[in-house]
């Protein structure tokens, strides 16, 4: 990093620059922008303001945090309702009458 810019993976660049991965890849491709490859996963140079670019990350990440959360309320209520159909079935079945022999 420098005063100029950062290298942003393409996931990040895609939510900076809001555009899909695609079409980074294919910018990547046709040599459209400046990038690096590091151990199988490419960086994209922007000249994008440090700050301005962190916010935007920031905010995804809250934004995605915000999303797990509820997805693991979610989750927890899924569960809690499941045990309780659990329960009224085992309860159900030790309820039910006994049922007469019938000899055909």
């Amino acid at each position: 990093m420098n005063q100029n810019g950062i290298w942003l993976s393409i996931l990040e660049y895609a939510n900076v620059k809001k555009i899909s991965i695609s079409t980074i890849r294919r910018s990547i491709k046709s040599g459209h922008v400046k990038y690096k490859e590091e151990n199988g996963k490419y960086f994209i140079w922007t000249n994008k303001n440090i700050e301005q670019t962190e916010q935007v990350l920031t905010s995804e990440v809250e934004k995605i945090k915000r999303e797990n959360r509820k997805l693991h309320d979610e989750i927890n209520d899924l569960k809690t309702l499941l045990s309780a159909y659990e329960y009224q079935k085992i309860n159900t079945f030790e309820s039910l009458p006994h049922l007469p022999e019938v000899e055909l």
